[in-house]
């Protein structure tokens, strides 16, 4: 499910009375609203769904694939999701 189809499921859920722009605000109210609590509290709970937590990878050592040449690979941070027990019992 890309995107385009979350909200086209999501105006089908609110009703026909809701109109496809409202459901892309809020499905973009959402994402938005995730995304800025990842960035302020470092994780973000939806209880019956999963969480959402910010990831530290450090600094390290690789290789370029192409020459074999040792290069440093800089620290950076990722989000990371874990499924709750009642979303993983759905799969």
């Amino acid at each position: 499910m890309n995107k385009a189809e979350l909200i086209e499921a999501v105006q089908k859920s609110l009703g026909s009375d809701t109109s496809a722009a409202a459901a892309k605000q809020a499905v973009e109210a959402v994402l938005t609203s995730i995304s800025k609590g990842i960035k302020k509290d470092k994780a973000v709970q939806l209880i019956g769904f999963g969480t959402f937590k910010v990831s530290k990878r450090a600094a390290r050592q690789g290789r370029n694939p192409k020459t074999g040449e040792t290069i440093k690979i800089a620290a950076s941070k990722s989000v990371r999701f874990s499924p709750s027990s009642k979303l993983k019992e759905i799969l």
